[in-house]
Protein backbone atom coordinates (compact mmCIF):
# COMPACT_ATOMS: atom_id res chain seq x y z
CA UNK A 1 0.00 0.00 0.00
CA UNK A 2 2.70 2.84 1.04
CA UNK A 3 4.95 1.84 -2.21
CA UNK A 4 1.95 2.39 -4.45
CA UNK A 5 0.90 5.73 -2.46
CA UNK A 6 4.36 6.68 -2.89
CA UNK A 7 4.31 6.01 -6.64
CA UNK A 8 0.77 7.96 -6.93
CA UNK A 9 2.45 10.67 -5.34
CA UNK A 10 5.56 10.69 -7.83
CA UNK A 11 3.20 10.54 -10.75
CA UNK A 12 1.14 13.60 -9.67
CA UNK A 13 4.08 15.66 -8.66
CA UNK A 14 5.51 14.98 -11.75
CA UNK A 15 2.60 16.18 -13.91
CA UNK A 16 3.12 19.18 -12.18
CA UNK A 17 6.50 19.65 -12.79
CA UNK A 18 5.66 19.18 -16.43
CA UNK A 19 3.08 22.62 -16.38
CA UNK A 20 4.42 25.81 -16.38
CA UNK A 21 2.79 28.21 -14.08
CA UNK A 22 -0.27 30.26 -15.33
CA UNK A 23 -0.16 33.65 -16.87
CA UNK A 24 -0.75 36.93 -15.55
CA UNK A 25 -2.23 38.65 -17.66
CA UNK A 26 -2.41 42.82 -17.38
CA UNK A 27 -5.42 44.37 -19.06
CA UNK A 28 -5.21 48.00 -20.08
CA UNK A 29 -7.33 50.61 -18.86
CA UNK A 30 -6.69 54.39 -20.04
CA UNK A 31 -9.03 55.85 -18.30
CA UNK A 32 -7.55 54.55 -15.07
CA UNK A 33 -3.46 55.61 -15.31
CA UNK A 34 -2.81 55.28 -11.93
CA UNK A 35 -4.26 51.79 -11.21
CA UNK A 36 -3.04 48.22 -12.96
CA UNK A 37 -5.31 45.40 -13.16
CA UNK A 38 -4.05 41.82 -13.69
CA UNK A 39 -5.80 38.68 -14.74
CA UNK A 40 -4.40 35.45 -13.66
CA UNK A 41 -5.34 32.74 -16.11
CA UNK A 42 -6.28 29.50 -14.54
CA UNK A 43 -7.64 28.50 -18.09
CA UNK A 44 -4.50 27.53 -19.19
CA UNK A 45 -4.09 24.22 -17.02
CA UNK A 46 -4.47 21.05 -18.61
CA UNK A 47 -7.77 20.58 -17.69
CA UNK A 48 -8.73 23.94 -18.37
CA UNK A 49 -10.17 25.16 -15.22
CA UNK A 50 -9.11 26.90 -11.58
CA UNK A 51 -10.18 23.26 -10.28
CA UNK A 52 -7.06 21.79 -12.02
CA UNK A 53 -5.10 23.37 -8.79
CA UNK A 54 -7.92 21.59 -6.30
CA UNK A 55 -8.58 18.71 -7.55
CA UNK A 56 -4.69 18.08 -7.55
CA UNK A 57 -4.96 18.91 -3.60
CA UNK A 58 -7.80 16.55 -3.32
CA UNK A 59 -5.67 13.92 -4.38
CA UNK A 60 -2.60 14.54 -2.32
CA UNK A 61 -4.44 15.45 1.00
CA UNK A 62 -7.01 11.73 0.27
CA UNK A 63 -3.39 9.66 -0.85
CA UNK A 64 -1.17 11.42 2.34
CA UNK A 65 -4.29 10.62 4.92
CA UNK A 66 -4.55 6.78 3.65
CA UNK A 67 -7.92 7.42 2.21
CA UNK A 68 -7.14 6.33 -1.54
CA UNK A 69 -4.89 3.26 -2.63
CA UNK A 70 -4.36 1.15 -5.38
CA UNK A 71 -8.09 0.39 -5.52
CA UNK A 72 -10.26 3.00 -4.41
CA UNK A 73 -12.89 4.19 -6.62
CA UNK A 74 -13.15 8.02 -6.32
CA UNK A 75 -16.51 9.43 -6.00
CA UNK A 76 -17.01 13.39 -6.39
CA UNK A 77 -20.68 15.23 -6.23
CA UNK A 78 -19.87 17.59 -9.21
CA UNK A 79 -21.83 18.88 -12.03
CA UNK A 80 -18.91 21.00 -13.08
CA UNK A 81 -15.30 21.92 -13.57
CA UNK A 82 -14.03 19.59 -10.33
CA UNK A 83 -15.16 16.40 -11.48
CA UNK A 84 -13.45 16.99 -14.80
CA UNK A 85 -10.02 17.79 -12.96
CA UNK A 86 -10.19 14.82 -10.71
CA UNK A 87 -11.46 12.71 -13.95
CA UNK A 88 -8.07 13.61 -15.28
CA UNK A 89 -6.03 12.71 -12.18
CA UNK A 90 -7.94 9.51 -11.32
CA UNK A 91 -7.09 8.58 -14.97
CA UNK A 92 -3.41 9.33 -14.16
CA UNK A 93 -3.21 7.04 -11.00
CA UNK A 94 -5.44 4.22 -13.24
CA UNK A 95 -8.22 4.60 -10.90
CA UNK A 96 -12.21 4.49 -11.40
CA UNK A 97 -14.01 7.84 -11.14
CA UNK A 98 -17.41 8.62 -10.84
CA UNK A 99 -19.08 11.81 -10.58
CA UNK A 100 -22.58 12.30 -9.16
CA UNK A 101 -24.75 14.68 -10.92
CA UNK A 102 -27.88 16.15 -11.87
CA UNK A 103 -29.71 14.28 -14.77
CA UNK A 104 -30.16 18.04 -16.47
CA UNK A 105 -26.07 18.42 -16.63
CA UNK A 106 -25.10 19.80 -20.37
CA UNK A 107 -23.60 17.25 -22.53
CA UNK A 108 -20.35 19.34 -23.14
CA UNK A 109 -19.78 18.16 -19.26
CA UNK A 110 -20.67 14.49 -19.35
CA UNK A 111 -18.38 14.65 -22.79
CA UNK A 112 -15.15 15.98 -20.80
CA UNK A 113 -15.72 13.77 -17.83
CA UNK A 114 -15.62 10.89 -20.13
CA UNK A 115 -12.64 11.59 -21.97
CA UNK A 116 -10.59 11.23 -19.11
CA UNK A 117 -12.19 7.82 -18.54
CA UNK A 118 -14.58 8.87 -15.66
CA UNK A 119 -18.22 7.62 -15.66
CA UNK A 120 -21.34 9.80 -14.72
CA UNK A 121 -24.02 8.97 -12.18
CA UNK A 122 -26.86 11.06 -13.00
CA UNK A 123 -29.91 11.25 -10.42
CA UNK A 124 -33.43 12.72 -10.57
CA UNK A 125 -33.12 14.13 -7.29
CA UNK A 126 -30.97 17.50 -5.52
CA UNK A 127 -28.98 15.67 -3.47
CA UNK A 128 -26.04 15.23 -4.87
CA UNK A 129 -24.03 15.02 -1.30
CA UNK A 130 -26.36 12.06 -0.18
CA UNK A 131 -25.76 10.17 -3.06
CA UNK A 132 -22.35 10.31 -3.44
CA UNK A 133 -21.97 9.25 -0.09
CA UNK A 134 -23.82 6.52 -0.43
CA UNK A 135 -22.46 5.44 -3.49
CA UNK A 136 -18.81 5.56 -1.66
CA UNK A 137 -20.25 3.46 1.11
CA UNK A 138 -21.62 0.85 -1.94
CA UNK A 139 -18.21 -0.12 -3.25
CA UNK A 140 -15.95 1.04 -0.38
CA UNK A 141 -14.11 4.01 -1.93
CA UNK A 142 -13.49 7.58 -1.43
CA UNK A 143 -15.97 10.46 -1.57
CA UNK A 144 -13.56 13.84 -2.27
CA UNK A 145 -16.42 15.60 -0.90
CA UNK A 146 -15.02 19.15 -2.11
CA UNK A 147 -16.76 21.30 -0.18
CA UNK A 148 -15.54 19.85 2.96
CA UNK A 149 -12.31 19.85 2.01
CA UNK A 150 -11.16 22.19 0.07
CA UNK A 151 -10.12 24.33 2.33
CA UNK A 152 -7.68 22.39 4.30
CA UNK A 153 -6.40 19.93 1.24
CA UNK A 154 -3.92 23.11 0.61
CA UNK A 155 -1.18 24.99 2.23
CA UNK A 156 -2.21 28.35 2.37
CA UNK A 157 1.16 29.23 3.40
CA UNK A 158 3.24 28.85 0.03
CA UNK A 159 4.59 26.03 -1.81
CA UNK A 160 3.01 27.39 -4.90
CA UNK A 161 -0.13 27.86 -4.22
CA UNK A 162 -2.36 30.46 -6.02
CA UNK A 163 -1.62 33.19 -3.62
CA UNK A 164 2.18 32.50 -3.45
CA UNK A 165 2.25 32.56 -7.22
CA UNK A 166 0.18 36.05 -7.82
CA UNK A 167 2.80 37.65 -5.19
CA UNK A 168 5.87 36.02 -7.22
CA UNK A 169 4.72 37.47 -10.89
CA UNK A 170 3.52 40.91 -9.12
CA UNK A 171 7.26 40.99 -7.71
CA UNK A 172 8.53 43.30 -10.47
CA UNK A 173 5.33 45.39 -11.06
CA UNK A 174 4.53 48.72 -10.45
CA UNK A 175 2.62 47.81 -7.30
CA UNK A 176 3.36 44.65 -6.40
CA UNK A 177 1.79 44.41 -3.56
CA UNK A 178 -2.26 44.91 -4.77
CA UNK A 179 -4.70 46.67 -3.05
CA UNK A 180 -7.25 44.24 -3.89
CA UNK A 181 -7.51 40.55 -4.36
CA UNK A 182 -11.43 39.45 -6.28
CA UNK A 183 -12.52 36.57 -6.05
CA UNK A 184 -15.80 34.24 -6.54
CA UNK A 185 -16.95 31.09 -4.43
CA UNK A 186 -17.48 28.16 -5.36
CA UNK A 187 -16.37 25.62 -2.63
CA UNK A 188 -14.76 28.53 -0.82
CA UNK A 189 -11.41 27.04 -0.37
CA UNK A 190 -9.85 29.09 -3.03
CA UNK A 191 -11.12 32.59 -1.08
CA UNK A 192 -9.62 30.68 2.51
CA UNK A 193 -6.27 30.29 0.74
CA UNK A 194 -6.07 33.65 -0.22
CA UNK A 195 -7.19 35.25 2.88
CA UNK A 196 -5.06 33.34 5.05
CA UNK A 197 -1.96 33.53 2.96
CA UNK A 198 -2.33 37.49 3.30
CA UNK A 199 -2.74 37.12 7.06
CA UNK A 200 0.51 34.65 7.28
CA UNK A 201 2.42 37.05 5.05
CA UNK A 202 1.53 39.80 6.58
CA UNK A 203 0.27 41.57 3.53
CA UNK A 204 -1.43 44.83 3.23
CA UNK A 205 -3.88 43.81 0.34
CA UNK A 206 -7.36 43.19 0.63
CA UNK A 207 -9.69 40.08 -0.16
CA UNK A 208 -12.84 41.12 -1.62
CA UNK A 209 -15.35 37.82 -2.34
CA UNK A 210 -18.12 38.50 -5.64
CA UNK A 211 -21.04 36.37 -5.18
CA UNK A 212 -23.81 35.90 -7.99
CA UNK A 213 -27.31 35.46 -7.16
CA UNK A 214 -29.01 32.57 -5.74
CA UNK A 215 -25.92 32.32 -3.14
CA UNK A 216 -26.33 32.66 0.31
CA UNK A 217 -22.12 33.09 0.87
CA UNK A 218 -22.92 36.83 1.06
CA UNK A 219 -25.94 36.39 3.41
CA UNK A 220 -23.98 34.72 6.10
CA UNK A 221 -20.90 37.04 6.14
CA UNK A 222 -23.28 39.53 6.55
CA UNK A 223 -25.54 37.69 8.90
CA UNK A 224 -23.17 35.07 10.71
CA UNK A 225 -25.83 32.69 10.12
CA UNK A 226 -24.68 29.70 8.93
CA UNK A 227 -27.87 27.82 8.56
CA UNK A 228 -29.40 30.19 5.76
CA UNK A 229 -30.34 28.46 2.70
CA UNK A 230 -31.35 29.47 -0.64
CA UNK A 231 -34.44 27.72 -2.63
CA UNK A 232 -32.65 27.29 -6.22
CA UNK A 233 -28.61 27.55 -7.37
CA UNK A 234 -26.67 29.73 -9.06
CA UNK A 235 -26.63 30.39 -12.73
CA UNK A 236 -23.55 31.03 -12.73
CA UNK A 237 -21.62 27.79 -13.16
CA UNK A 238 -18.82 26.79 -10.20
CA UNK A 239 -19.83 29.59 -8.18
CA UNK A 240 -22.06 30.88 -5.67
CA UNK A 241 -24.40 27.55 -3.69
CA UNK A 242 -27.69 27.79 -1.84
CA UNK A 243 -26.33 26.54 1.45
CA UNK A 244 -23.23 27.85 3.51
CA UNK A 245 -20.31 24.90 2.47
CA UNK A 246 -18.23 24.08 4.91
CA UNK A 247 -15.03 25.44 3.08
CA UNK A 248 -15.82 28.82 3.25
CA UNK A 249 -14.58 30.52 5.90
CA UNK A 250 -15.74 33.93 6.16
CA UNK A 251 -13.00 35.29 8.68
CA UNK A 252 -10.94 35.72 6.37
CA UNK A 253 -12.44 37.88 3.89
CA UNK A 254 -12.39 41.87 4.12
CA UNK A 255 -15.57 42.72 1.81
CA UNK A 256 -18.40 41.01 -0.45
CA UNK A 257 -20.11 41.96 -3.15
CA UNK A 258 -23.36 40.89 -5.06
CA UNK A 259 -23.02 40.65 -8.59
CA UNK A 260 -26.29 40.61 -10.60
CA UNK A 261 -26.15 37.37 -13.20
CA UNK A 262 -26.83 39.70 -16.71
CA UNK A 263 -24.17 41.94 -15.15
CA UNK A 264 -21.72 39.06 -15.17
CA UNK A 265 -22.21 37.62 -18.60
CA UNK A 266 -22.48 41.54 -19.72
CA UNK A 267 -19.02 41.67 -18.05
CA UNK A 268 -17.56 38.28 -20.45
CA UNK A 269 -19.06 40.20 -23.56
CA UNK A 270 -17.48 42.95 -22.84
CA UNK A 271 -14.05 41.49 -21.92
CA UNK A 272 -14.37 39.48 -25.19
CA UNK A 273 -13.38 42.77 -26.75
CA UNK A 274 -10.46 43.62 -24.67
CA UNK A 275 -9.29 40.32 -24.93
CA UNK A 276 -10.30 38.69 -28.04
CA UNK A 277 -10.82 35.61 -26.36
CA UNK A 278 -14.09 34.19 -24.23
CA UNK A 279 -13.94 33.12 -21.17
CA UNK A 280 -16.47 31.44 -18.18
CA UNK A 281 -19.16 33.56 -16.06
CA UNK A 282 -17.49 33.48 -13.24
CA UNK A 283 -14.42 35.05 -14.57
CA UNK A 284 -17.03 38.06 -15.52
CA UNK A 285 -18.25 37.91 -11.72
CA UNK A 286 -14.85 38.61 -10.41
CA UNK A 287 -14.03 40.95 -13.03
CA UNK A 288 -17.24 43.19 -12.62
CA UNK A 289 -16.50 43.22 -9.20
CA UNK A 290 -12.81 44.53 -9.67
CA UNK A 291 -13.93 47.43 -11.95
CA UNK A 292 -15.80 48.22 -9.22
CA UNK A 293 -13.32 48.16 -6.47
CA UNK A 294 -11.17 50.27 -9.23
CA UNK A 295 -13.68 52.98 -9.99
CA UNK A 296 -14.29 53.59 -6.16
CA UNK A 297 -10.20 54.20 -5.86
CA UNK A 298 -10.56 56.42 -8.75
CA UNK A 299 -12.94 58.45 -7.32
CA UNK A 300 -10.91 58.00 -3.85
CA UNK A 301 -7.53 58.92 -5.49
CA UNK A 302 -6.21 55.77 -4.63
CA UNK A 303 -2.97 54.39 -6.79
CA UNK A 304 -2.42 50.64 -6.91
CA UNK A 305 -2.90 47.40 -8.70
CA UNK A 306 -6.21 44.90 -8.94
CA UNK A 307 -6.00 40.70 -9.40
CA UNK A 308 -8.59 38.83 -10.29
CA UNK A 309 -8.94 35.24 -11.69
CA UNK A 310 -10.10 33.98 -15.39
CA UNK A 311 -11.48 30.85 -13.65
CA UNK A 312 -11.73 28.78 -17.05
CA UNK A 313 -12.34 29.45 -20.67
CA UNK A 314 -15.58 30.06 -22.35
CA UNK A 315 -15.73 27.21 -25.24
CA UNK A 316 -17.76 25.49 -22.23
CA UNK A 317 -20.26 27.81 -22.22
CA UNK A 318 -21.03 27.97 -26.17
CA UNK A 319 -24.94 27.12 -25.44
CA UNK A 320 -25.66 29.07 -22.33
CA UNK A 321 -23.81 33.08 -21.66
CA UNK A 322 -23.08 33.19 -25.40
CA UNK A 323 -26.31 32.00 -26.82
CA UNK A 324 -28.58 34.91 -27.40
CA UNK A 325 -31.70 32.20 -27.25
CA UNK A 326 -30.31 30.98 -23.76
CA UNK A 327 -30.46 34.69 -22.01
CA UNK A 328 -33.74 35.56 -23.58
CA UNK A 329 -35.37 32.31 -21.96
CA UNK A 330 -33.57 33.40 -18.74
CA UNK A 331 -34.81 36.94 -18.81
CA UNK A 332 -31.28 38.25 -18.92
CA UNK A 333 -30.91 41.73 -20.20
CA UNK A 334 -27.10 42.81 -21.43
CA UNK A 335 -27.03 46.16 -22.87
CA UNK A 336 -28.40 48.06 -19.58
CA UNK A 337 -24.92 46.48 -18.15
CA UNK A 338 -22.82 46.60 -21.65
CA UNK A 339 -23.24 50.55 -21.24
CA UNK A 340 -22.18 50.86 -17.60
CA UNK A 341 -19.26 48.58 -18.45
CA UNK A 342 -18.13 50.77 -21.56
CA UNK A 343 -18.47 54.09 -19.47
CA UNK A 344 -16.39 52.69 -16.85
CA UNK A 345 -13.63 51.83 -19.19
CA UNK A 346 -13.71 55.17 -21.38
CA UNK A 347 -14.34 57.40 -17.75
CA UNK A 348 -13.26 55.71 -15.02
CA UNK A 349 -16.37 56.55 -12.89
CA UNK A 350 -18.96 54.14 -12.28
CA UNK A 351 -22.56 55.07 -12.53
CA UNK A 352 -26.03 54.20 -11.63
CA UNK A 353 -27.07 51.87 -8.18
CA UNK A 354 -26.62 47.72 -8.89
Amino acid sequence: MRSWVHQAIARIEADFQRSADTHLIRLELPALPGIDFYLKDESTHPTGSLKHRLARSLFLYGLCNGRIGEETTVIEASSGSTAVSEAYFARLLGLRFIAVMPRGTSREKIDQIRFYQGDCHLIDHADIYGEAERLARELNGHYMDQFTHAERATDWRGNNNIADSIFAQMACERYPEPEWLVMSAGTGGTSATLGRYLRYRRKASRLCVADPENSVFLDYYQSGDRGVTADRGSRIEGIGRPRVEPSFIASVIDRMMRVPDAASIATIRYLETLLNRRVGGSTGTNVFAAFRLMAEMHEAGIEGSVVTLICDGGERYRNSYYNDDWLSHNGLELQPWLDRLDDFYHSGRWTGAD
